[in-house]
């Protein structure tokens, strides 16, 4: 049988807790007993660990071996923040897909509502990266930074970058993350509404490389998903034929 995997809150040498609501799940749903067996990411490493102490709002452990541990994809989303109840989905699915990284940002068509409320998300969004990593067994949640403006994440040097966009119909992203040569990709999703001319402009201006996900318009969270499935599968080899 599979062994639960946790994220810890706090690790200290051979030991590691969760704590709070973490804790409080394990305690009160999964009814975790001393002695018993999980899965621990104790700073980014997977080991074998055993329950040693049990109380309502923690639970430690102490670590065991070393199992080894998938790393995640060298792929970087450039989320344009939307409804964050979608933009949640994305966020997990995108997760649970094996993404390093996801970038709130912030674009022309971004709601004003939504960009200034957004700041105050970003420890929900983390929490459910977490949950959505424990739940697939990776060795760690993406990285999440605070949202940024468009302008700021224009010039990621080392790295592939892609734009969605509804406008082009000649280049796929299957095929261009075919063609990649360097280490990571980064691709770029726009807001409700899509990018402006102006934005997509910029995007050529500084090297982007525009895609299509195919002859239908996506919502923003569809696409994401979509995009980073595709890039994910490619770049581990996985045949679309």
């Amino acid at each position: 049988m599979t062994r639960r995997r946790w994220i810890a809150d706090e690790v200290s040498a051979k030991r590691a807790a969760l704590t709070g609501e973490h804790a409080h799940h394990l305690v009160r749903v999964l009814r975790a007993r001393l002695g018993q067996e999980f899965d621990i990411v104790a700073d980014g490493v997977v080991h074998r660990a055993r329950v040693d102490k049990v109380s309502e709002n923690r639970v430690e452990f102490e670590l065991g071996g070393q199992i080894p541990g998938a790393s995640p994809a060298p792929v970087t989303m450039l989320l344009s923040i939307f409804k964050f109840d979608r933009m949640e989905w994305a966020i997990e699915k995108c997760t649970e897909l094996g993404v390093a990284k996801i970038v709130p940002m912030i674009a022309r068509r971004t709601d004003a509502h939504l960009a200034a409320a957004s700041v105050k998300r970003v420890e929900r969004w983390r929490r459910i990266a977490v949950q959505a990593s424990e739940q697939s067994r990776r060795a760690g949640p993406p990285e999440i930074p605070p949202p940024i403006p468009l302008e700021d994440v224009l010039r990621i040097p080392g790295a592939f970058r892609i734009v969605l966009a509804e406008s082009e119909t000649y280049s796929m992203l299957r095929e261009l993350v075919a063609s990649n040569s360097s280490q990571e990709v980064v691709l770029a999703v726009g807001p409700e509404g899509g990018w402006t001319s102006e934005e997509l402009d910029t995007f050529h201006r500084e090297g982007w490389a525009p895609a299509s996900l195919g002859p239908t318009i996506l919502r923003a969270e569809t696409a994401a998903i979509v995009a980073a499935a595709v890039t994910v599968l490619e770049l581990n080899g996985v045949s679309f034929d």
